[in-house]
């Protein structure tokens, strides 16, 4: 099963001009643990898809809420020359087919 079927919605959006952040949302607790209990979802998995230092991702478990969200650097500064999500906001979709 890919997270893309798992989770009920994932966005990404800025997490100011030198972040990004990425939020899965889960209906059930089960689902929620399948995600969050997958290696493929961990920091070293995660950091070499967007090409980033695991050690500087950031991820928050949100167990009340069945939330994950994982925070990284952008590759380039907002509105930098070479950007090209100005929000950041296509980044999600790299995970969607990822297996878990």
């Amino acid at each position: 099963m890919t997270l893309g079927e798992l989770a009920k919605y994932v966005r990404s959006k800025n997490a100011g001009p030198f972040w990004m952040t990425i939020d899965i949302f889960c209906d059930t607790e089960e689902d929620y643990r399948m995600i969050k209990e997958s290696p493929a979802l961990s920091n070293e998995a995660v950091g070499a898809l967007y090409r980033t230092d695991p050690k500087k991702i950031k991820r928050f478990e949100v167990d009340n809420l069945n939330v994950i969200k994982i925070s990284m650097p952008r590759p380039y500064p907002q509105g930098a020359r070479n950007e090209r999500d100005m929000h950041s906001g296509q980044q999600y979709v790299q995970l969607l087919n990822i297996e878990l």
